[in-house]
């Protein structure tokens, strides 16, 4: 088993707090990693109609049937959640760990029932610093391609066929159960057109469009595939350097397999001289600085930065008072003029050179007198 980094936060706060709550996509490995960390626990998943049938008809023998519970996939009986409220508030010593996919559904119940009485904590596949000690690649391509679901490297299953089950499957259990879509051929073409525009300025209009649909429903079914964790979004960062700035949204996609799958990419080679790899190699980079920081339960705080005459940064780290401006290139030759924008911002904005990173997709790491020019092996000093 790989160890997973958020191990060490749920190990520490389940000392101070009666309940844990884990989400994250969909086979990312939250029940491999909680069944470990609290194996004295009794393990339920709410999936199993029989087990979930039980919990529906007498919640509190059901929830009194061990001290300690972990219950997996809890969003299918949201009214667990009040009768845990009333154990937890009664009995301290009690403990639950709680874990969904379905992260609006959770966040709902939990805000509603359970805030202040559980740490919340967000499971993302696999980074590169958990799973390159085990897989090694040397070419970055390999790991855009593959991407990080823990099943492929436990069961070794084919790319193509996990991605294929996967989207199926997401579209025929999540999607289904959180809004009543008439079309599920639209759903995944509209899924398709998400992938084609990764790290691009969100324009629903004009996906709606190509998707034959509503711009309202664009907008709804967006909204379902970030509460589901297949997309997420980097807003603008808004200080304005003495220029107009965009403030429309990116999105892109919390796995590039996924992305590369739904691109139709059958392989590393076929990445490689794809219009995308830009856009999947800066997905990568981006994803990976999220999950570091996802691991360590640290504030994200990531944004882009461009201004309208086109100049841009493809993410900001703004851990105030200090920022970083990261610029990403899939190139894995290193050329002075990368660090064009950066250099730019560096003089607008007042800030310092030795803040700014080009990240790329060679193997060597170095310090100019422009910035820091950091391998994509790395990224782990960026957490």
């Amino acid at each position: 088993m790989v160890d997973r980094i958020l191990a060490q936060k749920l190990e520490e706060y389940i000392n101070y707090y009666p309940i844990i709550t884990v989400t994250g996509p969909r086979q990312s490995g939250k029940t491999t990693l909680i069944k470990k960390i609290f194996s004295n626990m009794k393990y339920y998943t709410l999936e199993n109609p029989d087990i979930r049938q039980r919990a529906i008809d007498d919640p509190k023998l059901f929830l009194n049937s061990a001290k300690h519970l972990i219950l997996d996939e809890i969003q299918r009986v949201p009214e667990l959640f009040s009768y845990i409220q009333g154990i937890v508030d009664e009995d301290d010593s009690r403990k639950f760990i709680l874990s969904g996919s379905q992260n609006f559904l959770l966040l709902e119940k939990i805000s509603q029932t359970l805030a202040g009485r559980t740490a919340l904590f967000k499971l993302l596949p696999f980074s590169l610093q958990e799973i390159a000690p085990i897989v090694k690649y040397n070419d970055a391509f390999d790991y855009v391609f593959k991407g990080f679901y823990p099943r492929l490297y436990d069961k070794k299953i084919p790319v193509s066929k996990f991605y294929q089950d996967y989207i199926s499957t997401y579209i025929e259990r999540d999607v289904r159960t959180i809004i009543n879509v008439s079309s599920l051929y639209k759903f995944q073409v509209f899924l398709q057109l998400c992938a084609s525009r990764v790290g691009q300025l969100l324009n629903i209009s004009s996906l709606a469009s190509d998707a034959g649909i509503t711009t309202k429903t664009a907008q709804k079914w967006l909204s379902i595939l970030e509460t589901s964790y297949i997309i997420y979004s980097l807003k603008p960062y808004y200080k304005n350097y003495k220029k107009r700035l965009v403030k429309s949204h990116k999105f892109y996609f919390y796995d590039t397999g996924l992305a590369c799958s739904l691109l139709n990419i059958k392989s590393k080679e076929e990445l490689i001289i794809h219009y995308a790899k830009g856009s999947l190699f800066e997905n990568f980079i981006i994803n990976e600085i999220i999950k570091n920081k996802t691991n360590k339960a640290t504030p994200q705080n990531l944004f882009f930065w461009r201004n309208k005459e086109g100049r841009e940064l493809d993410c900001i780290i703004d851990d105030s008072p200090v920022f970083i401006p990261i610029e990403i290139k899939s190139s894995s030759t290193y050329h002075k003029d990368y660090f064009k924008n950066l250099s730019y911002f560096t003089k607008i904005s007042d800030s310092n050179s030795k803040n700014n990173y080009l990240i790329y997709s060679g193997n060597e790491s170095f310090k100019t007198n422009l910035g820091n020019v950091l391998s994509w092996k790395e990224l782990n000093i960026l957490a």
